[in-house]
């Protein structure tokens, strides 16, 4: 017997909330990353597990949050918190593994591919295992097209949002890449629960209105949500980092003479060119 599953059960309530945590902690994670770009040693590290963990705790809050609509109507449904808890482990160490590929290579185009890459695979990978922590009377099935669909997603969208993100500055492209990373997680959830069929055992109980996901879950998600908004506060101490003023090691002042070639930091290269080019103007007859 199939079930008869239902991912809106408070309408648009949950994917709207769930997609804002996403937008968050893209947000976070990837002005970390760019802010990690300009700095070196600790510092740099620093930033990279913040944002590290900023984007991994939105992935993971994402994909509760929308799960707080999911129901069966023939069987009560709840999650294991230990796989729930492995999951956002998973979905901090897989797409930090991206962000700190990024936050030291910078935008070179085989960092973004990779690092990308295992941040959509990170997301795709905390959903599927927080799909498994699932406990219904009944099994769980899913269409192999549908899922193959959603890593895709998940994979593309991710490289595009963390490429618009350290490629380009200024506030309205970290907008930009930040949207597209609520893109890539909500995305990914929302076709990967699309491939999601349930069936029934041959016994059993309809759930309890008052159990519902959504009471379940909330204990689970206080502590990573409140993560996020301590995050969020750190963030915006740094006004440069919002509005993503932060020039990389990559970048010169100068069009057209990268600082990584030379060794010297933007500032002193400047002088450098500058004199360069003022002692290779032809002289006068006086010498001057």
């Amino acid at each position: 017997m199939q079930g008869t599953v239902d991912g809106f059960s408070y309408g648009m309530a949950t994917p709207v909330a769930a997609y804002l945590l996403a937008c968050l902690g893209g947000a976070l994670g990837l002005r970390c990353a760019r802010r990690s770009i300009r700095d070196s040693g600790r510092s740099r590290v620093v930033w990279l597990a913040l944002g590290s963990a900023a984007v991994g705790t939105g992935v993971w809050t994402m994909h509760f949050v929308a799960m707080t609509g999911f129901s069966v109507a023939e069987t009560p449904v709840s999650h294991d918190a230990p796989t729930a808890f492995a999951s956002l482990a998973v979905a901090v160490v897989m797409t930090g593994i991206g962000v700190f590929i990024v936050g030291y290579r910078g935008a070179a185009p085989m960092a973004l591919v990779t690092g990308g890459t295992l941040t959509g695979l990170g997301m795709a990978s905390t959903h599927y295992l927080g799909m498994a922590g699932l406990r219904l009377q009944g099994a769980v099935e899913y269409d192999t097209p549908l899922v193959a669909a959603s890593v895709l997603i998940a994979v593309v969208a991710a490289t595009a949002a963390v490429w618009t993100a350290v490629s380009t500055r200024g506030l309205l492209t970290g907008i930009a890449a930040s949207l597209g990373m609520g893109v890539a997680v909500s995305g990914m959830h929302y076709v990967g629960m699309a491939a999601v069929t349930v069936r029934l055992d041959s016994v059993t109980v309809p759930p309890d209105a008052a159990d519902s996901p959504a009471a379940r879950l909330a204990p689970l998600l206080a502590g990573p949500v409140l993560f996020l908004l301590l995050a969020a506060v750190v963030v915006l101490f740094d006004p440069r980092l919002v509005a993503g003023e932060v020039r990389g090691p990559e970048e010169s002042p100068l069009p057209g003479i990268p600082a990584q070639r030379t060794g010297r930091p933007a500032r002193r290269q400047a002088a450098w060119a500058l004199e360069t080019a003022r002692q290779d103007l032809p002289r006068g007859p006086g010498g001057g």
